[in-house]
């Protein structure tokens, strides 16, 4: 069975190919009452962590909980020892993420849309989402917690490139000779990405990516919940209470027309007025952010001598729970005028796409990019001072099969090679890296013969040598974006092969 699957920082939607098309999978919840997704959150019980609807069960009887666990695994932090508390126990999260996937599978065995024959042990391959900007260790982690949770993950693929297939999918009419770029803008519960795609037919392109990694739904519903403290006079509130709260503001955020004045927020019992106007003077800036994080993209497409001006687009594409909020639309059309369209299914066009990408009867194909710069600092004047490679930009495409590969030679100049990896969204002027600077991987290597049975190169100090041998330093890139490097000495063959996590 093929499942397209969305991991989402509040909620987790599945579609299934089902002969060409791509119906969204139900989960029920505690009482029997259906959803089109599974909440992303995972609650201590007694001593035994329990998921998605089950989790918002316990919570309310009292138990910790732990919402929007996607977001810790994309923390400049995070590594596949990150720890997370929930209550006051402590837990891997490696091992929160992978029991809420066995909870999702075992969710979706049950789904009375799949069938018997799932239940009889077939394997579910999924094609699997992650944002944009995701570092190397998110995806590291998705990948794992999937493959153990019992899934076969045929791809991991960024979210809004699986909103470029859906659009294809769902709006062909709007594509032309002319107008063949579509300007994804993705804004989930906890992030926000956007691509710029060049779609022809059914072969699909990226031609850029940018993101946010805090900025969502979650942060619309905290502004939410500050504003029907300030209506209800700012009481103090338990942390039990504030969780209430937030989940009262995202019901009422859900329920917002175009048409809507005014929403109630009930803060336990009491019900507090609240005027929409009021709640979008918060909010603005948060999608103003959004918009300005997209002006790479904007400044690209302007630039393009095919794409005369933003006429040539296809669509600005609107999808993501949080792009629900009527003031999305809104903002945006005043930015790029009429040619903006909302899916009809904001929360699930992502997974419709990751199913189409896993149906092996579709033609739909992506060349995707890395999204993110990758580089590393080395040891230079002995051990005093760093200098910066970038090893690969933003623009590096990800093969569709297989690894591309980049080698790099040179002359070692020290007794041993101290490589700190970091991923970066660009470089400054100097062609330092800037912005959010994520590391994520440290690589020894001893160019001395002498070193090669030492265990603990950190304690050997630093030196120059001057003349050493000739390296080869051989980076693999693979289709889900991650990165492995190996090491040789090419006088003799002596190597080391790391994986950057």
């Amino acid at each position: 069975m093929h499942l397209g699957i969305d991991l989402g920082t509040t909620r987790t939607v599945v579609a299934r190919v089902d002969r060409g098309n791509y119906p969204v999978l139900a989960f029920l919840d505690t009482v029997g009452d259906p959803h089109e997704f599974m909440p992303s959150v995972a609650a201590d019980r007694d001593g035994d962590l329990v998921f998605g609807f089950d989790a918002l069960a316990a919570a309310e009887e009292g138990a910790p909980l732990l919402r929007s666990f996607k977001r810790l695994m994309g923390d400049a932090e995070a590594s596949p020892t990150s720890r997370v508390s929930i209550g006051e126990r402590e837990h891997l999260l490696l091992d929160v993420v992978t029991g809420f996937l066995h909870a999702l599978r075992e969710a979706i065995d049950d789904s009375p849309a799949i069938g018997a024959p799932s239940r009889a042990g077939r394997p579910h391959q999924v094609v699997v989402s992650v944002p944009a900007h995701a570092p190397t260790v998110q995806r590291f982690l998705t990948l794992e917690a999937f493959r153990g949770a019992g899934f076969e993950v045929l791809a991991l693929m960024n979210e809004p490139s699986a909103a470029g297939f859906e659009y294809t999918h769902r709006r062909p009419r709007t594509l032309s000779s002319k107008r063949t770029r579509i300007l994804v803008y993705d804004l989930g519960g906890g992030t926000f990405d956007a691509s710029l795609v060049s779609a022809e037919a059914s072969r699909h392109e990226v031609l850029g990516s940018v993101g946010v990694n805090r900025l969502g739904g979650d942060d619309v519903d905290v502004l939410l919940a500050q504003t029907a403290l300030r209506s209800a006079g700012e009481p103090n509130l338990t942390r039990a209470q504030w969780r209430r709260l937030l989940a009262e503001c995202r019901d009422a955020k859900e329920r917002l027309t175009p048409q809507s004045r005014r929403l109630v927020v009930d803060l336990d019992g009491d019900p507090v007025l609240i005027e929409v106007d009021e709640v979008y003077r918060h909010v603005t800036p948060l999608i103003e952010q959004s918009v300005t994080a997209m002006e790479p993209l904007v400044g690209r497409l302007e630039a393009d001598e095919v794409a005369e001006s933003l006429a040539e687009v296809a669509g600005v594409y609107l999808v993501g729970g949080a792009s629900g909020l009527p003031l999305v639309p809104r903002v945006l059309r005043q930015r790029f005028g009429r040619r903006v369209f909302r899916s009809p299914y904001p929360a699930a066009a992502t997974a419709i796409g990751l199913a189409i990408a896993a149906d092996p009867e579709s033609d739909f194909t992506m060349r995707d990019r890395l999204s993110r710069s990758f580089g590393v600092f080395r040891e230079q004047s002995a051990g005093s001072a760093l200098g910066f490679d970038e090893i690969l930009s933003p623009d590096a495409s990800l093969p569709s099969t297989g690894d591309a590969v980049l080698t790099r030679r040179y002359r070692a100049a020290h007794n041993v090679g101290w490589f700190r990896y970091v991923e970066y969204p660009g470089r400054d002027i100097l062609g330092e890296p800037s912005g959010e600077l994520t590391p994520f991987a440290e690589v020894l290597f001893p160019f001395d013969p002498a070193l090669r049975e030492v265990e603990d190169l950190t304690a050997v100090p630093i030196r120059r040598t001057g003349d050493g041998p000739e390296v080869e330093e051989r980076y693999a890139i693979d289709s889900d974006g991650l990165v492995h490097v190996t090491i040789t000495v090419l006088e003799d063959g002596y190597s080391r092969s790391f994986g950057l996590r």
